[in-house]
């Protein structure tokens, strides 16, 4: 059986890597990613307390943050889209040209 102290290690990795890509990334997709990536670490985190303090109240909590993010989803990528149609381009240094 895997300790606990394993998937919180795996988290903590995971979103300091969703960290680093929201950081230093440009390209919005790889933004996104690294957010959802930060989310999903969360989750692991959360899901791995649960299960050391054998209660399911962090499992239903992650379920329901799970369907938040797949509405998530597929708003933050129809709005990807649709800046991608305008500019050409998914890099958000060239978003503050689109005031007016």
């Amino acid at each position: 059986m895997v300790q606990t102290e394993a998937y919180v290690i795996l988290s903590a990795v995971l979103f300091v890597l969703g960290v680093m890509g929201v950081l230093l990334k440009r390209n919005a997709i790889l933004v996104y990613m690294s957010v959802e990536l930060m989310l999903n670490a969360a989750n692991l985190a959360l899901v791995a307390f649960a299960r050391q303090w054998n209660q399911m109240d962090g499992q239903m909590f992650v379920f329901f943050v799970m369907t938040v993010a797949a509405a998530e989803v597929a708003i933050g990528l129809a709005l990807i889209v649709a800046i991608f149609r305008t500019k050409r381009s998914t890099n958000i240094d060239q978003l503050h040209q689109m005031e007016g």
